[in-house]
């Protein structure tokens, strides 16, 4: 096992290098750059712009140099928590997503821990209750919650706390709490403010991961080691929880790799829609302004939360059933 981690971790390092690269050709694909995005938005406001200063400005950011300049001077700050400038904010991109990410994390792991707590055991009882009422209605709700989007149920959610319960609607925390100093009554208010757009954001996955662990398990519980168990006289929870499940729950994890990555580009709309401190709408407005920097970090960012997701996901199979072994 250490010889494999150690393989792993050190393929990482390519792996990631390529991912910059590819990051940066995208960020730069799109006509122009950051000056021309503020240009066209001068233009529009009447305030001027002439090409003097946008080649001022250029020549500030360095936007003026080749591709190959301007990636180089962004990836050789990693190794000391340099992530670039942000144009737009005109500050250091560390600085910029520091007062975000936290909460998009924080946010993030919540609803990952509701998935698997709600999905898990839903998944168990609609395999072990085949065809039964209430196994299709778990199905038809499961299929309702892949087909409908996070920022529809948004939409929602706050016209439903508008108009039934006459509350505001967005931002994290309620009307005159947001000016007081953090303190339980704080921390308490914007508990009650995230959990049900944590919810919200569980709900896409909670519904694949009920319908993977349904279709694993009724797998797991035709097998013959299944049908010795019961015959060696072992009660049918004991069966089912002691062998198939354990067996069927191994996909899970290896989706859980996969998840996080979407769960925070899933709540970069979210946020939009219920104007949350996440950083889906900085990286959006960075999208539209070409803030190049901030949204190369983010999406770089979202690469390695998957590639890690995908390490992680691999020892914890390997840790849970010890029938798997790397070489």
């Amino acid at each position: 096992m250490t010889g494999y981690l150690l393989r792993r971790v050190l393929g990482l390092i390519p792996t990631l290098i390529l991912i910059s690269m590819a990051t940066f050709v995208i960020i730069q694909l799109p006509p122009g750059d950051f000056a021309t995005s503020l240009a066209a938005f001068a233009a529009e406001s009447g305030s001027g712009g002439d090409a003097a200063s946008m080649a001022a400005l250029r020549r500030q950011y360095g936007l003026d140099q080749p591709i190959h300049v301007q990636y180089w001077r962004w990836v050789s700050g990693f190794p000391r928590g340099d992530f670039g400038y942000s144009f737009e904010w005109k500050k250091p991109v560390a600085e910029v997503l520091g007062g975000r990410i936290g909460f998009t994390i924080l946010m993030s792991v919540l609803s990952m821990a509701i998935t698997w707590v709600v999905a898990v055991p839903i998944g168990i009882y609609s395999a072990t209750h085949q065809y039964s009422v209430s196994d299709h209605l778990l199905t038809l709700v499961g299929f309702l919650g892949l087909s409908v989007p996070s920022f529809m149920l948004g939409l929602i959610y706050l016209y439903v706390r508008a108009t039934v319960f006459d509350l505001p609607v967005t931002g994290l925390y309620s009307p005159g709490v947001e000016d007081m100093p953090f303190g339980l009554t704080k921390a308490m208010d914007a508990f009650r403010n995230m959990i049900w757009p944590t919810v919200i954001l569980s709900i896409g996955g909670m519904a694949e991961l009920i319908r993977i662990m349904r279709g694993n398990l009724l797998e797991q519980l035709g097998e013959q080691y299944v049908t010795t168990a019961r015959a060696k006289g072992l009660s049918e929870r004991r069966v089912i929880q002691k062998y198939p499940v354990r067996v069927a729950i191994n996909p899970l994890i290896s989706v859980l790799g996969l998840r996080l990555p979407n769960i925070i580009s899933g709540a970069t709309i979210l946020g939009i829609v219920l104007t949350l401190p996440t950083v889906g709408p900085q990286f959006m407005r960075a999208l539209i302004n070409q803030d190049m920097y901030l949204a190369g970090s983010f999406l770089l960012a979202l690469s390695v939360m998957l590639v890690v997701g995908n390490l992680l996901a691999d020892v914890t199979l390997a840790w849970l059933d010890p029938r798997i072994r790397y070489d």
